[in-house]
C-alpha cells in the first residue's frame, strides 16, 4: 500500500529503484529479502550508489504478530539494522517508516517525538526495537517517520473494507474509544522524499492534522460516499476484543515535520476526500 506510492510522487529528477520481497510485481529488484545481509549488499552493488532508501517494508499483521514474533521481528527489526548498516557503509540517508503502536495510548495530547514510547503490542515493539536498531546502526543518516492509520490506493486497509462491509449488510457497529490521525499514503509518501532530501537525522511523526475515533472516522467516509442508508452505531473496543492491545489514544503531533516541509499533511478529513477522488470505493 505504501511502497508504491513514492514511485507516484517521484520527485523531479529523482531516479528512484523499487524492491519487494515478492518474486514479481514488475520492480526493479524483485525478491530481495530486507534482512539478509547478502542480499542487501548485492542490491546495493547492482543498483547502487544510492543517496537515500525510504523503508517502507514491515510485517503490520497487527494481531498475527502475537503469535508470530519471530516473523515481526525478522522484518521490523532485523531487516531495519540490516538497512542501517548497509546505508552507513554507502553514506546514504534511511528514511524508516514506523507507527503510533510504540505508544501505550495514555497521553491527553498528540504524542511528540521525544515521548517515552511504551508499546503495549508484539508489533508495537517490534518496531520501536527497529527504530533503535536503525537509529544505533547509522546515527548521522538514519530519520525515524513515524505515522498511523494509513491508507491509501492499493492493497488492504479501513475505508476499503468498511465501504465492502457497509454495502454488504447495510449496518455497522464501530469502536468510538480508540481515536487517531487516519493519514493517506497520497499525503505521507511526499513527506517522506522531503525527509530523504532535507531531514536531519532523528525522528519524525508524520500524520494528517485532526483526531477522530474509527466511529467518527467511518461517518465521514459514509458521508463522503452519500451512503446515507447505512445504519451506523459505536461501540467500544472491548466489544470487538483483539489479541493485541490497541492504543486508545495515539494521535500524533506532526508539527516538526511540518516545520520542515513548510506545510503539514494537511487535514485528516480534506484527505479523505482527495483519496476517494483518486480511489472511489
Amino acid at each position: 500500500m505504501l511502497g508504491r506510492q513514492p514511485f507516484a510522487d517521484l520527485p523531479p529528477g529523482v531516479r528512484a529503484v523499487g524492491t519487494d520481497l515478492a518474486a514479481d510485481g514488475g520492480l526493479d529488484a524483485p525478491g530481495v529479502d530486507l534482512a539478509d545481509e547478502g542480499q542487501v549488499d548485492a542490491l546495493f552493488q547492482h543498483h547502487g550508489p544510492f543517496e537515500a532508501v525510504i523503508h517502507g517494508a514491515a510485517y503490520t499483521a497487527v494481531d498475527l504478530a502475537e503469535t508470530n514474533a519471530a516473523l515481526a521481528r525478522r522484518a521490523n527489526v532485523e531487516a531495519s539494522a540490516v538497512l542501517a548498516r548497509r546505508c552507513a557503509r554507502a553514506g546514504a540517508r534511511l528514511v524508516a517508516v514506523s507507527t503510533d503502536f510504540v505508544f501505550d495510548g495514555t497521553s491527553a495530547r498528540p504524542y511528540r517525538e521525544d515521548d517515552a514510547p511504551r508499546p503495549l503490542s508484539v508489533y508495537g515493539q517490534s518496531k520501536l526495537d527497529g527504530e533503535k536498531a536503525a537509529l544505533a546502526a547509522h546515527p548521522r543518516g538514519t530519520l525515524i517517520a513515524r505515522t498511523q492509520w494509513l491508507y491509501g490506493p492499493r492493497g488492504r486497509h479501513f475505508p476499503r473494507t468498511i465501504v465492502a462491509a457497509a454495502r454488504e449488510r447495510g449496518r455497522l457497529k464501530v469502536v468510538d474509544d480508540q481515536r487517531g490521525s487516519p493519514t493517506t499514503t497520497l499525503a505521507l509518501a511526499p513527506a517522506l522524499w522531503d525527509l530523504a532530501r532535507k531531514g536531519e537525522p532523528g525522528i519524525y511523526h508524520a500524520a494528517c492534522d485532526g483526531v477522530c475515533s474509527w466511529y467518527e472516522f467511518t461517518r465521514a467516509i459514509l458521508e463522503e460516499l452519500r451512503l446515507d442508508s447505512v445504519v451506523l452505531e459505536p461501540c467500544s473496543s472491548a466489544e470487538f476484543p483483539r489479541p493485541a492491545v490497541r492504543p486508545a489514544y495515539s494521535a500524533l503531533d506532526s508539527s516538526k515535520l511540518a516545520g520542515l516541509r513548510g506545510r503539514s499533511l494537511g487535514p485528516w478529513r480534506a484527505a479523505l476526500a482527495a483519496y476517494l477522488a483518486v480511489e472511489p470505493l
